[in-house]
């Protein structure tokens, strides 16, 4: 699994979660976390989430980090909630570590009763695919600043320590899968 950090500024629009976005973007062809900075604004076309589709939702934030993952071992649905889930959890243990107290509902964090994050995981013929967006600022929601993550060099860094923590627990994963022996076998 490879962890990319995009030094550039680049806005997510819900276009990025389809399927060999990191391929066609950037040549990745294995499973990735490709993260990155910029304003959100998911436009319904893109939109993912049948409820927000429905409600006529907007997702929008001025200054976001953006984790788009992308698995190509299963097109399980419930496999990729599962992996969403787990991401969100690797993210409040990090933001834990750093001494940011989150609470945790599902696939969403919260600072101080406000929702820092934005998730929604989907699949496609191909592949899994995870969007995790973490509010730099916004007016409404909760957002790093808030928390007193601030400055480029603080968010760089909480952008690659997210990004290999979730790579480490995948890699973690694949050294235990070759060390136990299934049920049933002597």
């Amino acid at each position: 699994m490879k962890c990319i950090i995009l030094p550039e500024k680049l806005d997510y629009d819900g276009s990025q979660i389809s399927s060999l976005w990191a391929y066609s973007s950037f040549g990745v062809q294995e499973d990735s976390v490709i993260v990155f900075r910029g304003a959100c604004d998911v436009k319904i076309e893109h939109m993912i989430d049948l409820e927000d589709r429905r409600a006529n939702e907007s997702i929008w934030s001025e200054d976001m980090l953006s984790f788009i993952i992308e698995h190509f071992d299963s097109t399980d649905m419930k496999l990729i909630y599962s992996r969403q889930r787990l991401f969100t959890a690797i993210v409040r243990e990090y933001l834990e570590e750093l001494g940011i107290n989150t609470s945790r509902a599902g696939d969403d964090l919260f600072f101080k009763g406000k929702k820092l994050t934005v998730s929604i995981a989907s699949t496609s013929a191909i592949s899994q695919k995870i969007h995790f967006g973490i509010n730099v600022s916004h007016e409404v929601y909760g957002n790093l600043k808030e928390a007193g993550i601030e400055g480029e060099e603080n968010i760089v860094r909480l952008m690659q320590g997210i990004g290999e923590a979730y790579v480490s627990e995948f890699e973690d994963i694949e050294k235990d899968l070759r060390k136990s022996r299934p049920l049933g076998v002597a």
